[in-house]
């Protein structure tokens, strides 16, 4: 359209309102520069002060402009902001869809056979100590062990001056000489007056004193016996050996020490490692099953280190105390292990595992996939179209990782082990390659069975 020649239309095209207005899509700038001159110039008209006065005109003008202008500033941003957003949310909107597919690991529950333990605290004993003490007194001339050493039955421990008791049994065995060689002429002397007495050439009092005289001989040869073998003993007494087999602790006296068989301190205490015991506590609830188990074969029990995993050895119980206490409300047991690996030491802690039954073909699942809620323990199950259901489970023994799963699962459905702080009831899931219980339970299940059987 061809603009106007009249120099004051002119100067109203070349205002900046007109500019701005057409750079920002109005609706004036689609119809053309000249719709917006005539449009300035009826607005004059109208106000009737006419071309004359040109100085009003203007003002009014200028008011009117800026109006109009914001208003078309702002239904331009309006505009152009719906389309900014329309095309970001259509962007997005697959993103968020994705983001609403939590990522996952899961296991499948299955059966499994389950050992059923009952656990306790207990304290190792030594299957014998003996603090061994001198049983005469004298000087210690040797001491023929070393501190730690393992000794056996019998082996010198210590040696003591032997010479005063050895001329004790020296003056009883002289003694008993002495005795015989007097009997011996006593019996002569009797059968001389036993002859004599049948041709009535000795009377019968010699005779009778004779035969009391032999017999007093006799029972003062059978004192010197006993005096003999009671040096012997005490001989004996001056070699300390030991009585047991197992190792030897700390020395209580040195070589030249003097010691009496009332002292009381002894000399050393040789304790028995191997076997060794422990004794243990259980609740008294659990005193019947371990009794019938007991009564059924023997009761594997096995000793484990603090952290509760590091097996220590396997042995059996070997009895029930007859009495429980009444204060704790436990019961005391007591187990014999043979601790070949010398791995149970007297006075250690130990935390103790007994094996009471095996149950068959028991449903089990990660224990990484059970949860604790206010109404008791729950699983996220995996359903077919990949939610997941919030689903009340009762649980038995926790073992090894694996738990036991008593009522609410069945076996093949699949529990979440892995980002269950994500979920809730009905939330759509990508489930990583599953891993099966029985891979976990089994091999922890046969590694159990073979050391029970062992």
């Amino acid at each position: 359209m061809a603009l106007s020649r009249d120099p004051q239309k002119q100067d109203l095209l070349s205002d900046p309102d007109l500019d701005l207005m057409m750079a920002n899509g109005g609706v004036l700038a689609q119809e053309g520069p000249q719709t917006f001159v005539d449009a300035r110039e009826e607005g004059g008209n109208r106000d009737g002060s006419g071309s004359a006065a040109r100085g009003s005109a203007s003002g009014r003008k200028t008011g009117w402009v800026s109006r109009g202008l914001v208003l078309i500033i702002i239904a331009a941003a309006a505009a152009g902001g719906y389309k900014y957003w329309s095309r970001i949310g259509a962007s997005t909107t697959p993103v968020a869809a994705a983001v609403r597919m939590i990522p996952v690991e899961a296991a499948v529950a299955a059966t499994a056979d389950v050992p059923v333990y009952f656990g306790g605290l207990g304290t190792v004993q030594a299957f014998n100590t003996v603090n061994v003490k001198t049983r005469v007194d004298g000087q210690i001339q040797t001491v023929a062990f070393t501190e730690g050493q393992k000794v056996k039955r019998g082996d010198l421990l210590v040696q003591i001056d032997p010479r005063p008791y050895k001329a004790t049994y020296d003056q009883a065995v002289a003694k008993k000489a002495q005795d015989e060689a007097q009997l011996g002429n006593a019996k002569l002397d009797l059968d001389r007056y036993t002859q004599l007495a049948k041709s009535n050439f000795s009377t019968r009092q010699q005779l009778d004193t004779q035969t009391a005289l032999v017999a007093q001989l006799t029972a003062a040869i059978r004192a010197d016996t006993g005096a003999i073998d009671a040096a012997k003993i005490q001989l004996d007494y001056t070699s300390i050996v030991s009585p047991i087999d197992g190792v030897a602790g700390i020395r209580q006296v040195d070589i030249g020490n003097i010691v009496h068989a009332s002292d009381a301190t002894g000399i050393v205490v040789v304790t028995q490692l191997q076997p060794i015991s422990i004794v243990f506590t259980l609740p008294e609830e659990e005193r019947q099953q371990v009794a019938d188990a007991m009564a059924a074969g023997p009761v594997t029990v096995t000793a484990l280190a603090r952290d509760g995993t590091t097996e220590l050895d396997r042995g059996n119980v070997l009895l029930i105390d007859n009495q429980i206490d009444q204060g704790a409300g436990t019961m005391r047991l007591k187990a014999t292990f043979p601790n070949a690996k010398n791995a149970l030491w007297p006075g250690q802690f130990v935390n103790m595992r007994l094996l009471l039954k095996t149950q068959q073909n028991v449903l089990t699942i990660p224990s990484a996939a059970v949860n604790r809620g206010p109404a008791g323990f729950y699983a996220y199950v995996v359903k077919p179209d990949s939610t997941v259901d919030m689903r009340g489970i009762k649980v038995g023994q926790d073992i090894n990782d694996i738990t036991v799963v008593e009522e609410g699962l069945t076996a093949g459905e699949r529990v979440v082990t892995g980002g269950q702080y994500r979920l809730q009831p009905g939330a759509h899931v990508a489930v990583n390659p599953p891993k099966s219980a029985t891979t976990a339970a089994a091999a922890t299940m046969a590694s159990t069975a073979e050391k029970v059987t062992q």
